[in-house]
């Protein structure tokens, strides 16, 4: 997002920043608190969501590193409406709105950056609207694990991709909008069927992302 800044104006905003290793489980921010700053994560993964009003929790989204949160709250503070915790060590660095606002005006393209990030947010939100209004379990775990994907998914070389997952079944079942065991029975019935391969708790192998698309 800063990429296009010239020395004088990283030396500004570095002045800004600070970093900070967060352990897995640790809050990160709550909903509620003063949003003031940029959150970059550097490295390791951070869950983003709402507490119901039944005691339950909905995860939002799953920032990895790279990822960057509170970038609208720069262009004017507010109070976060989400928690973040971190699912594993993270090391994340903020950035005060008093640093951003020195740089901002003169490169147009951070603004656009931050829209871009908005965008994808959306189509994030677009997506776990439609996993949560679907009546169909199925539907919902297929949903969910195409998006797990993109935040923990790599390409084996047999051309499946592997999960290396920092969330947990009853995780998984707050971000599909199922409980627990159903979660659990349907990714035993997937793996039954050879669409996926359950690797211990953590790991989960998508033999076939196109057959499993298909399955929706």
């Amino acid at each position: 997002m800063l990429s296009g800044l010239d020395e004088t104006e990283i030396d500004k905003i570095s002045a800004g920043v600070s970093s900070r290793v967060y352990k897995k489980g640790e809050t990160v921010f709550s909903q509620g608190e003063r949003a003031s700053k940029l959150y970059i994560v550097c490295s390791g993964k951070v869950k983003i969501y709402k507490n119901l009003l039944e005691g339950k929790e909905q995860i939002l989204y799953i920032l990895s590193e790279g990822d960057f949160i509170g970038a609208f709250n720069l262009l004017k503070a507010d109070e976060f409406d989400f928690n973040a915790v971190a699912l594993e060590n993270t090391q994340i660095s903020t950035l005060d709105k008093s640093a951003f606002d020195q740089v901002m005006i003169s490169n147009p393209e951070i603004t656009l950056k931050i829209f871009e990030k908005a965008y994808e947010r959306i189509i994030k939100a677009e997506s776990l609207v439609e996993r949560l209004s679907s009546n169909n379990p199925d539907a919902k775990v297929i949903g969910l694990l195409i998006d797990l994907a993109s935040d923990f998914g790599t390409k084996t070389d047999e051309g499946g991709i592997l999960l290396e997952l920092s969330i947990n079944r009853e995780e998984m079942g707050s971000y599909a909008g199922i409980a627990r065991e159903t979660m659990s029975r349907k990714l035993q019935v997937f793996h039954e069927l050879g669409v996926i391969e359950l690797i211990g708790t953590k790991r989960i192998l998508i033999h076939d992302m196109a057959k499993l698309k298909a399955m929706i």
